[in-house]
């Protein structure tokens, strides 16, 4: 059986003094029982082109052990060495603003031969000498990584022969990306241009999903190379990030986390957040089931955060709610970023476990309390399994094509995924996310689709089918407006979809005054304004849940539900206030019959389930606020694993601020 992972990031060669023996001790009393190193030292293991010194991962690994701490051990390729650059100037990513300049990590151009040259040689020289050792457990290659918006000339070749291996013929591109227009059209493959300056949107999306497809063969490469080395009992790890927002929020435009998972054993990720008044576990969340869903299974939290920026500073108790958020999403560890604060350069102000004073702090304290009670129920408590019937899905495509065409205000294609995901978490409606590829869609009753905006007919009509079968499905605004290639359809809008959706409109306005009014579902208050987008719908068969409130736009629907086949397609035709989505996708629901005791609680009380390796249901109930909550047990009986104490069914369960609760039943 696997067992619960309590961890961080530590970087003895930062130390400003020789303190191993005394951290390790800390660690120990703290519970810490795994630490993540090596990824970001690559000029301290090869100070010069083929001069290697791993006195520092040695010393690490042999002290862990004889502590009994496992070690997950990076390759250190996402910073170069000042003699590699150097030697070798074009290692630095060629990118729309130039040549890049030798300080910052990732920096590189990817596919550059020089640089994978060097980069082999550091990876197979580290896990070499560390794989056999007993403290090893697992390896995390690289880290974050993307492909740093690499656009060169060497680039370029690539694009192209991609594209002909694609698409065959120049005609065939010149048709599909519809470069007629103000005289784009390529004529001979030697006159391909830099995409670097296209107006093309469809060009451009297809350079940037090219783009991701780089990040999925140097990880898959740098994977091979690790499996090379790699034991009996070890894994291979990547520590995913997501679009940054000054913390963790959305689907990462610069990877395919989905593609990209592909030859890992297990999926890594790390997750920042708001805290102190502004936690409210969403990205703890959101994190989580994306990352759950990369591979359908259990994942690590390679880092988040202990104390970080002053805003982020946790209070009492919340070090605690977090980190049991994290397992309540299906993780198997969590590690920080990292043990101990540094005393020079770029992330100075960005503080470990430990603060600068290196003593015992009540951050550290409060670690203390989850190690002991990580290690005491992780037999219960580890490789949780969900049985979500709700999924969102997202697609990089979409992301990408709306980048071109962005929404009024500078709103994006997360934008409107968080809106929508945001209400189903304060409903307490747990979720797994799915691409449009996805096959199984009968997996789930319910199927919340925002902003689909470039997507191949298939899936629509995959989507359409899966209604008619009884299934259902909330779309938001802008979905299924283009092909795969960012042509618009030319049909009625929604276009494929219409046909579940039972609606059409050839309108789209930005708002300006515009309100909304019942139809057939109560709004609770009438007058709700809204902004940033509006379809002006009309219905063919659909119902109309709300419509606008205009002196001319008012003929409109604006949120649509219609019965098709033996199941719903629902309709959300504008972007409204987060309190009327939440309306609309509570009927969408109970509709799916999914609507139960969980969700007659909601934020800021959260509550998630699952089913342990014994097979017995486990209860996370959290009090996401600084008020004190009781709410009633409605599951079977159990024992409130933190107290250890007996649990039946109506029983009241008393939540301290920012406290949790576990309840297991059996």
């Amino acid at each position: 059986m696997s067992k619960l992972r309590y961890g961080v990031a530590y970087y003895d060669e930062y130390m400003p003094y020789e303190r191993l023996a005394e951290d390790i001790a800390m660690m120990k009393d703290a519970g810490i029982n795994v630490v993540r190193i090596a990824e970001s030292t690559w000029s301290t293991y090869e100070p010069q082109n083929g001069v290697f010194d791993f006195t520092s991962v040695d010393r690490v690994l042999d002290a862990m052990h004889a502590a009994g701490i496992a070690v997950i051990v990076g390759t250190p390729t996402y910073a170069v060495p000042t003699w590699l650059v150097k030697e070798h100037p074009d290692v630095l990513a060629v990118t729309a603003k130039g040549l890049g300049r030798y300080g910052a990590r990732q920096i590189m151009d990817i596919t550059n031969p020089v640089y994978l040259f060097h980069a082999e040689r550091i990876i197979r020289k580290l896990i070499g000498r560390v794989s056999k050792h007993p403290a090893v457990i697992g390896y995390q290659t690289d880290n974050e990584t993307k492909h740093y918006d690499t656009a060169g000339d060497n680039v370029q070749l690539q694009f192209v022969k991609y594209m002909r291996e694609k698409f065959g013929t120049l005609g065939n591109i010149n048709e599909r990306f519809g470069l007629d227009y103000w005289s784009n059209r390529i004529n001979s493959w030697e006159d391909f241009p830099s995409v670097v300056g296209t107006i093309n949107g469809s060009l451009g999306a297809e350079f940037a999903k090219f783009q991701r497809g780089l990040v999925n063969h140097f990880l898959a490469w740098q994977v091979a190379l690790v499996n090379e080395y790699k034991q009996p009992g070890q894994f291979v790890t990547q520590n995913f990030d997501f679009e940054w927002r000054g913390y963790s929020y959305g689907v990462q435009p610069a990877v395919d986390h989905f593609a990209a998972a592909e030859p890992f054993d297990i999926v890594g990720v790390d997750i920042y957040h708001p805290s102190q008044h502004e936690l409210t576990g969403t990205e703890i969340s959101f994190g989580g089931d994306m990352a759950r869903s990369l591979k359908r299974g259990n994942y690590l939290v390679l880092e988040t955060q202990a104390q970080a920026f002053p805003q982020w500073t946790p209070f009492p108790g919340q070090l605690r709610q977090q980190a049991f958020s994290h397992l309540a999403s299906g993780a198997n560890m969590v590690a920080y970023w990292h043990w101990h604060s540094i005393h020079n350069s770029f992330e100075t102000y960005w503080k470990g476990l430990l603060s600068h004073d290196f003593k015992p702090n009540p951050v550290y304290n409060e670690a203390m309390t989850i190690g002991r009670d990580f290690q005491a129920l992780s037999q219960q408590l580890v490789d949780l399994r969900k049985d979500n019937r709700v999924a969102v899905m997202v697609s990089n495509e979409a992301l990408t094509a709306m980048e071109w065409f962005k929404l009024p205000d500078g709103k994006t294609y997360n934008d409107v995924v968080r809106w929508l995901y945001d209400e189903l978490y304060r409903m307490n409606v747990e979720c797994d996310f799915i691409q449009p590829s996805f096959k199984e869609l009968n997996q789930y009753s319910l199927i919340v689709v925002p902003a689909l905006y470039a997507v191949e007919d298939v899936h629509l009509e995959h989507l359409n089918e899966y209604v008619r079968l009884g299934g259902h499905v909330v779309y938001s605004f802008k979905s299924g407006f283009t092909d795969e290639n960012v042509k618009v359809r030319s049909t009625q809008q929604p276009g494929i979809i219409s046909e579940a959706c039972g609606i059409g409109y050839s309108l789209f306005v930005t708002p300006h005054e515009v309100h909304l009014k019942s139809g057939s579902m109560d709004l609770g208050t009438e007058g709700e304004k809204i902004e940033i987008w509006m379809e002006l719908l009309t219905p063919t068969t659909a119902e109309v849940l709300i419509s606008y409130d205009h002196p001319h736009w008012g003929e409109y629907a604006a949120v649509t539900r219609n019965r098709y086949g033996q199941g719903t397609a629902t309709y959300m035709g504008c972007m409204t206030s987060p309190a009327v989505a939440g309306s609309v996708l509570k009927e969408a629901v109970q509709e799916a019959g999914l609507w139960g005791s969980n969700q007659e609680l909601a934020y800021p009380i959260i509550v998630k389930s699952g089913y342990n390796s014994d097979n017995k249901a486990v209860h996370y109930y959290f009090n996401y606020s600084d008020t004190p909550a009781s709410v009633v047990y409605t599951h079977g009986e159990g024992m409130e694993l933190l107290s250890d104490c007996a649990v039946k069914q109506a029983d009241p369960l008393d939540l301290d601020p920012w406290g949790v609760l576990i309840v297991l039943e059996g």
